[in-house]
């Protein structure tokens, strides 16, 4: 059985970090790409950022255009573990934030989804 366990949300005052992690079990995703995705109450569920293992100590890495300076993504590939580390954040951050694995595809569609985390920023 499949799962993405998310970790590391919370409550941070604007312009303060924090760090989301991932992790899987039950297979592997080394080739995937694996990502964040937010859904703030009354919005859309939106892309954050995704990441790909491409062989060796190289990584392919898209973000949206809203967290682009801010956010950084990055994989353990032998921890089968994913991580965002959100920085200068801002209370239109504030959503709850999705793992997602085993896509091709940035936007999708991915296979498998985390339950989620909340991320509460303060102003």
């Amino acid at each position: 059985q499949v799962q993405l366990v998310e970790s590391g949300g919370g409550l941070v005052q604007a312009g303060g970090s924090l760090r989301l992690s991932c992790a899987a079990s039950g297979r592997t995703f080394s080739r995937y790409l694996m990502g964040w995705f937010r859904q703030a109450p009354g919005k859309e569920r939106e892309f954050v950022a995704a990441i790909r293992w491409t062989g060796g100590s190289t990584y392919f890495a898209d973000y949206a255009d809203s967290v682009k300076g801010r956010f950084d993504i990055s994989r353990d590939i032998a921890k089968n573990t994913v991580y965002l580390q959100m920085n200068s954040l801002k209370p239109e951050d504030t959503a709850v934030y999705y793992c997602a694995a085993g896509s091709t595809v940035v936007s999708g569609p991915y296979d498998y989804w985390g339950q989620g985390t909340q991320v509460t920023v303060s102003s």
